[in-house]
């Protein structure tokens, strides 16, 4: 059976491109390499930054938002994977936020993004921007953050894990089983229709 993503993302990857959009491949130092849809034209406007969230890529996150931008002309509009998701990938162990923000803070700026751009934030990648923010304020603009919090403190994990009635967050966010991959979907109020459980059993196979 074809997996339903190896047939989507070519189209995603496509309209991005008719919009103007274009895959860099940006090298953050050796054995880190990220992958950031920019302006394929050098673009003299606004920088807006979509981050993505734990699951999936920042296209098939991000993909009516951005085309949606792209279309109004106001914007330059860049959208990152975060290491270890979509073309982005690290030879390093380092799983923190502090360096998911030191990689796209980087990157961007090896793009010519170098100040006052708006962040756009879901989930883990709220996170991710509120931690930029705090590292490298120039950068930073404004921010418009969903489904987050600033930091993931002792207390506030405790709390999040007691309400979604998962063990550890390993177990939360790496799911190997559809029902769980719909608890995740459903807790992080992605708000998805009632998928069938093959296209669940797609993203498991995509993300392994």
């Amino acid at each position: 059976m074809v997996n339903v993503f190896s047939i989507l993302n070519p189209i995603l990857h496509g309209l991005m491109k008719l919009a103007g959009m274009s895959p860099r491949r940006v090298e953050i130092e050796p054995g880190t390499v990220l992958n950031i849809w920019a302006p394929t034209k050098p673009l003299n406007k606004p920088a807006v930054v979509f981050l993505h969230g734990f699951a999936m890529d920042g296209i098939t996150t991000w993909l009516l938002q951005v085309l949606s931008l792209v279309r109004s002309s106001n914007y330059a509009v860049y959208v990152p994977d975060f290491v270890f998701f979509g073309g982005s990938v690290t030879d390093r162990a380092d799983r923190t936020v502090e360096f998911q923000s030191e990689c796209i803070a980087k990157g961007l700026r090896q793009l010519g993004v170098v100040e006052n751009c708006t962040l756009v934030g879901l989930s883990y990648g709220g996170m991710v921007g509120f931690k930029m923010a705090e590292m490298y304020p120039e950068l930073v603009k404004s921010m418009v953050v969903t489904c987050s919090v600033m930091a993931l403190t002792e207390s506030v994990s405790n709390a999040g894990l007691d309400r979604i009635g998962f063990p550890s967050w390993s177990d939360y966010l790496l799911p190997t089983t559809v029902k769980a991959l719909k608890i995740m979907f459903d807790s992080a109020s992605y708000n998805l229709p009632n998928l069938p459980n093959f296209v669940y059993k797609d993203i498991l196979e995509v993300c392994k």
